[in-house]
């Protein structure tokens, strides 16, 4: 009898650890003299980690150019967040590829020195933000949370919990950390052409827009500062060529032969952007042993 009753709770101990093992866990902190760069990873039983990121993208904030502005904007915010004065949550909407996530990840390279930390988030992960910064909390470095394309459907579980962070929940708020956000759409959300029927005129001319328009306006309006992108020239797109391909050591005048390539690299891809242009100085430079 003894025999069995051990037994029993033998298997009765295996079957909890087993249940335990599929619950979600509470998000514990990382090593974090792994990395200055963290990725929030879900896996599908629901247990979140913080993950190093081993090999940080080394672009620093020499190598974006055409974007001084928005350059300028960014890395002011950012170092009034590193030296402990009062910055904003960051929202930089616009073009693809004009060096929105770059300029992002080149602060983190310029400021690692003095404790700013990145933490990458998917959007469909937003919902734990408010996890995330009760482990960053009461750390000495500052935490930029990073999110990249970011933009909502309708209903995105998401949206809601975003709104609440930005608005400074109890839960969420903390003097160590931002969000810096990037996105083609200025409002996150997808905006329709009926949703103008919406919008109020008064009797003095004014225009008020509808409640479902404030509504797609109220989330970018929580960020405190707005930066936008803008598709490039072409003397700026071949201003940013002629700069990557210096990067990849190609000679100078080398680099005035390649402009013709770079503008027919451009066409076929239908864009002048940033991205374009490093991709064509990477593969000018690989072609001609730069």
């Amino acid at each position: 009898m003894n025999e069995k009753f051990e037994q029993l709770i033998e298997r009765a101990g295996q079957l909890l650890t087993r249940i335990e093992a599929i619950l979600p866990q509470p998000l514990t902190a990382p090593d974090w003299n792994a990395s200055t760069a963290w990725r929030y990873r879900k896996r599908a039983s629901g247990h979140g980690n913080l993950e190093p990121v081993r090999h940080v993208a080394a672009i620093r904030l020499g190598d974006l150019k055409e974007i001084e502005p928005q350059k300028e904007k960014i890395q002011r915010n950012t170092l009034q967040f590193v030296q402990g004065h009062p910055a904003n949550n960051v929202l930089l909407t616009g073009a693809r590829g004009t060096g929105k996530s770059s300029l992002i990840k080149a602060c983190l390279n310029e400021y690692a020195a003095q404790g700013l930390r990145l933490i990458e988030v998917d959007k469909a992960d937003l919902v734990d933000l408010p996890d995330i910064v009760d482990v960053v909390a009461a750390r000495p470095e500052k935490f930029v949370v990073f999110c990249d394309d970011l933009s909502f459907e309708e209903g995105e579980a998401g949206y809601k919990a975003l709104k609440s962070i930005l608005d400074g929940s109890v839960s969420a708020a903390s003097p160590n950390v931002l969000i810096y956000a990037t996105s083609n759409r200025r409002h996150l959300l997808p905006e329709y052409m009926k949703e103008n029927l919406s919008y109020k005129h008064t009797d003095d001319g004014e225009v008020h827009p509808g409640e479902v328009v404030e509504e797609k306006i109220s989330l970018s309006e929580r960020f405190g500062l707005w930066v936008s992108f803008y598709p490039f020239t072409q003397d700026e797109y071949l201003a940013i060529t002629a700069q990557w391909l210096a990067h990849f050591g190609t000679p100078a005048a080398a680099i005035e032969a390649a402009r013709a390539e770079a503008l027919v690299w451009a066409l076929e891809r239908a864009s002048r952007s940033g991205r374009v242009a490093y991709q064509f100085a990477r593969d000018y430079a690989g072609r001609h042993g730069g």
